[in-house]
């Protein structure tokens, strides 16, 4: 599968993941478009495009900013920098909503947990 391909498998499992992470934490709320073409789904393909693009871009810089803070708490602070992602693309999208500190926590866990897994069962290196 080429680079592509690969990409965007990992934005619809991305999508996929953001669904079930949406039901499971309360104040983490994707807001559908059923007006739109692809409706509910399509703003599930963007929320997840926005978040891997930000945690592609953003997220290594942030990653080695707090290089010293993941050392000193044993890699736990890499918790709050997801939180801190996902935050951060809910402040770009309007149809991504993080209630609290908490829930983007909890979120972020859940989406590196599913997507760890995600990774084991399926070809989503973009890289390799």
């Amino acid at each position: 599968m080429n680079t592509i391909g690969k990409f965007a498998l990992r934005v619809v499992v991305l999508a996929v993941i953001m669904y079930v992470v949406t039901r499971l934490v309360d104040g983490i709320d994707v807001i559908g478009n059923d007006q739109a073409t692809l409706g509910s789904t399509g703003t599930y393909l963007w929320v997840a495009l926005l978040f891997a693009v930000v945690n592609s871009v953003v997220g290594p810089v942030v990653r080695l900013l707090a290089l010293p803070f993941v050392m000193a708490t044993l890699g736990l602070f890499l918790l709050v920098i997801n939180a801190a992602l996902l935050g951060l693309t809910a402040a770009l999208s309007d149809r991504f909503s993080v209630d609290g500190f908490v829930a983007a926590l909890l979120g972020g866990f859940l989406i590196a947990v599913f997507s760890w897994i995600a990774e084991l069962l399926l070809p989503l290196k973009v890289r390799g």
